[in-house]
């Protein structure tokens, strides 16, 4: 295999992976397919897992829960919906698609994801007024992610 296939395929291994692994409370997990070897494991001093929900949490919409927290109340994320390096900006120099105060409609291109080479656009599911970037541009982000929060009111 190429470089840039093994690369690749190590990326959407870590994609499949990482959600289930974050979930489990597995210390390490290998997978290793022909040339293909990946493996995940938590560091030594691992912080434990969060609290089982309760039911008022379950009460919550499903979409605005991730692996990295929470928007502050009455907010929304907009998430990455694969890995890959996040760009704020069409291209270097040129002005953000959205800064902080920025309205933005539901649909409105908010940012670029590059993942295998391919530039992906990431456009917002709600509309309202950008509250926080929470990303640099050029910074890998992973899956589900928040990218900004939005405050759709």
């Amino acid at each position: 295999m190429s470089d840039e296939r093994d690369s690749d395929a190590v990326l959407e291994a870590i994609d499949i992976l990482a959600p289930a692994f974050e979930a489990s409370g597995l210390q390490e997990v290998e997978l290793e397919v022909g040339e293909l070897r990946v493996r995940l494991a938590r560091p030594a001093a691992a912080v434990p897992a969060p609290p089982a929900p309760t039911p008022a949490d379950t009460a919550r919409p499903a979409a605005s829960v991730t692996p990295f927290g929470e928007p502050s109340p009455g907010m929304r994320f907009v998430t990455a919906p694969l890995t890959g390096v996040w760009y704020g900006a069409p291209s270097p120099g040129a002005r953000p698609y959205v800064t902080e105060g920025t309205e933005v409609g539901a649909g409105a291109v908010v940012g670029l994801i590059e993942a295998m080479k391919l530039f992906n656009e990431i456009k917002s599911d709600v509309a309202g007024r950008v509250t926080r970037v929470l990303v640099d541009s050029g910074t890998l982000v992973k899956r589900q992610q928040p990218l900004l929060e939005i405050d759709p009111n």
